[in-house]
């Protein structure tokens, strides 16, 4: 008994052994491409940048698509653009592994957020190189040419740096390195890049039906989109918040009315429309409406043994963003994150500064978001907003209320759903093909590799794990302050090169 145990022991060092060695492998090698190559990677990177990607505009999306397939038609993939009538296209391309026993399907989203040039310290569509963070000092610089030493801490700026083109040039250097050394994949790959992701993905659902042939033999989609921790450590995201929302009018006189001749006399919407606001949260950021919290799926055991291992960044974040206090004191970012929410993204009443007048403006609005964890339907939440505001003496309508219905009414509401949303999603960590990917990973990185239940933001994810019923991992390379969706959108270098290493050792895990 004694000896088939040391022999069992013997035989599992030795496969170990060989795991190690074989990610090792692979991480030399993509290592020697970067260290060869860096200087192309970073001009094919900024060439990639400087093309227009704004959803809206076909004919740029088109000009980025057929690009894109063409750098990976060029390196053995067959592809081909998913067309679909009044859509983007998608770019679909495979790589097929004789033997292998599992497929992985990379998604990126290859369009990038609407721009305003105004506030951008130089053109979106201009990359510019930069000597470090613009806001901690770093200045433009050239791109190096061959030999040059590149710093890690520097940073490209562009529209797309970080979300979501990063990942494109990652996949395509990790094959560039692996094939240079004649190390194959372990596993068919798959690549679905999408063109209209920052549009609201309208086409995706219809995409995914329509080519469900191509897709029915994927085992796991790696969502190659949004930032690591903001402890810099690698992390791996099981999920993602869903969301939903409403925008919300009060009303009034019928017109707006001089506040010397009616203040004190006639309602105030903008007032109304602040005390129903404030009776929908407390200062504390607990959300007062009834029943918000009933319907929320709770974390396996051994998702909040990995919660709890997450590094607390509150004050590192409070500091970033010159903030004293935070919603939900005493319980950290990451778990607040894990819990339905409710904000006031926009208010508008009358006019403020130069535009300002002496009236009482007729109506009051706001757009209020919902953002939903596992459990939680977008129509029934809206439904327990809605019920909030009727018990705070309101009849609600659902379009501009005519006299008769003013004059029978105190309160009226206005209720615009603006579409129902969609729900969260969250694959289990110890979903078979999930855990490979984890342990691979996890041999991998330096530090402690980070296992994130969800993402606080929201991707249709719910249309790949719920609808196709595919586990789906986000493998985010992107640095945490790239100013995602915003002005001098940033990657930093030491992130494209992590992003390199990473998509080949999951290219080249164990079979």
């Amino acid at each position: 008994m004694v000896k088939k145990i040391m022999l069992a022991l013997l035989v599992g060092l030795i496969l170990l052994s060989a795991v190690f060695a074989e990610e090792t492998k692979s991480v030399r090698a993509t290592r020697k491409w970067v260290k060869q190559n860096a200087h192309a990677i970073l001009q094919d990177f900024t060439h990639l940048l400087s093309m227009p990607n704004v959803a809206s505009n076909r004919k740029n999306i088109r000009n980025n698509a057929e690009y894109i397939s063409n750098l990976f038609q060029k390196r053995g993939f067959d592809m081909q653009l998913l067309e679909l009538e009044g859509a983007n296209p998608i770019v679909y391309g495979e790589y097929k592994v004789s033997g292998a026993i599992r497929t992985l399907c990379f998604y990126v989203h290859y369009d990038g957020q609407p721009v305003d040039p105004t506030k951008w310290a130089h053109g979106p569509f201009t990359p510019v190189l930069y000597s470090g963070a613009m806001d901690g000092g770093g200045k433009p610089i050239a791109l190096p040419s061959r030999g040059d030493k590149i710093d890690p801490e520097w940073r490209i700026y562009g529209r797309s740096a970080g979300d979501d083109k990063a990942p494109i040039i990652t996949i395509l250097n990790a094959v560039d390195a692996l094939q240079s050394s004649k190390i194959g994949f372990t596993s068919n790959i798959k690549l679905f890049f999408e063109g209209e992701e920052e549009a609201g993905s309208t086409n995706l659902k219809a995409h995914l039906l329509n080519n469900k042939n191509l897709l029915d033999d994927i085992d796991i989609w790696l969502f190659c989109d949004g930032p690591v921790h903001q402890s810099r450590r690698p992390q791996l995201v099981f999920g993602v918040r869903g969301v939903t929302g409403m925008e919300v009018t009060v009303y009034g006189a019928t017109r707006a009315l001089h506040s010397g001749h009616y203040g004190n006399w006639a309602p105030v919407p903008g007032q109304m429309l602040a005390r129903l606001i404030a009776s929908m949260k407390n200062e504390d950021g607990k959300v007062l409406i009834e029943n918000f919290y009933d319907t929320v799926e709770p974390l396996s055991e051994f998702e909040r043994l990995e919660l709890a291992k997450i590094p607390n960044v509150d004050m590192q974040l409070k500091n970033e963003l010159g903030l004293v206090f935070t919603e939900g004191e005493g319980r950290t970012i990451n778990e607040r994150l894990l819990l339905p929410s409710l904000t006031i993204k926009g208010l508008a009443s009358g006019n403020v500064g130069k535009k300002a007048r002496n009236v009482i403006p007729n109506t009051a609005t706001t757009a209020i978001g919902v953002r939903l964890v596992k459990g939680n339907d977008p129509e029934d939440m809206l439904d327990k907003v809605e019920s909030h505001i009727r018990k705070q003496g309101y009849h609600i309508v659902y379009a501009e209320p005519d006299m008769e219905t003013r004059l029978q009414y105190r309160k009226i509401a206005k209720v615009d759903r603006r579409g129902s949303g969609y729900i969260a999603s969250r694959t289990s960590m110890q979903e078979p093909h999930a855990k490979t990917i984890i342990n691979a990973v996890r041999n991998f990185v330096s530090d402690e590799l980070i296992l994130m239940p969800a993402l606080g933001g929201s991707l249709p994810l719910y249309l790949f794990t719920d609808m196709l019923k595919k586990p789906a991992i986000i493998v985010p390379v992107a640095n945490h302050d790239n100013n995602q969706h915003a002005a001098n959108e940033n990657l930093r270098i030491a992130n494209l090169w992590y992003g390199i290493d990473l998509m080949g050792v999951i290219m080249t895990m164990p079979r």
